[in-house]
This record gives structure tokens, sequence and C-alpha cells, in this order.
């Protein structure tokens, strides 16, 4: 069955939502049509859905992030997810793809994706595609900004 990669709209929030459970961020449809808001006017975010038979079956979140320390952008892949039913059919390699492509477009040198520790399919996955994991180099700090 052919993939087809489109740029996510507001009338998709229901089903980026589902993915976003199966991810392990539960979500309701709502909450995501108002995140939907401010990534869709982004112009240096993307977010990507993959299709099969026209029904979405995966996301991709995308932020070019400007560096001071190069004259450029870091793309920074902020989410990624292929339903579960139909993983292993090269969905999540489409998106990937397709992420990258708009990164470069974005004006991005690299790319940064950072994944919890346990999903190790996740990471076999990224190195299949080239990407190093290189957390014994740099270290990744996260400070919470709102009181619980």
């Amino acid at each position: 069955m052919a993939i087809a990669i489109r740029s996510a709209g507001a009338g998709d929030s229901a089903l980026i939502a589902a993915l976003l459970d199966q991810l392990g961020y539960p979500a309701q449809a709502g909450e995501v049509a108002t995140r939907l808001e401010y990534w869709l006017g982004d112009p240096h975010s993307a977010l990507l859905v993959a299709e099969m038979a026209g029904i979405v079956v995966g996301v991709a979140a995308l932020h070019a992030l400007p560096l001071l320390e190069h004259t450029a952008r870091r793309g920074r892949l902020v989410a990624l997810v292929v339903d579960d039913r139909v993983r292993g059919q090269g969905i999540g390699k489409a998106l990937m793809e397709a992420v990258e492509e708009r990164a470069r477009e974005l004006g991005c040198h690299d790319m940064e994706i950072t994944s919890a520790r346990d999903r190790a399919v996740a990471h076999r996955f990224y190195a299949g595609l080239g990407y190093d994991d290189v957390c014994g180099r740099a270290a990744r700090f996260v400070k919470a900004l709102h009181s619980a």
C-alpha cells in the first residue's frame, strides 16, 4: 500500500491525539487542536502526517532551532510515532526522509533526536537511518519552569 506524506492540518487533531497516546503521551483531541494552532503557524516548524489509503497512520514533528555557534539551524525531531498496527511497513522511514528534507529547506545543517533510554527499538531504527547516539559526549539537562 502506498504511503503519502503531507503537512498536518487542524482536522487531524483526533488522529494525532490517538498516535500520541500510543507513544505514551495521552491527549484529548481538543488539547491537540490547541497545540496545532501554534505548530501550524510556526514558520520554523513542520508537522507531517503519513497516510495509507487516506487514513493518518503516522506523525512527525520537526522544529528548526537557530544556532549561535554556526550560521545554520539544527533540526530537532520533537516527536515521531507510527500507528502500532502498521509498523514495519516503511512509514517511519518515509516520515524521516520527509522531515530531513524539510529540515534542509529550513536551513538546518544537522538533525537532533532525543529518545527515552527504554525505547531500544526506536534507537535501532534511528541508528539504521544513520543517526549516532552521542550521549557519551553531550549531556542533556531539563528543568520545569512551571509549578506543579
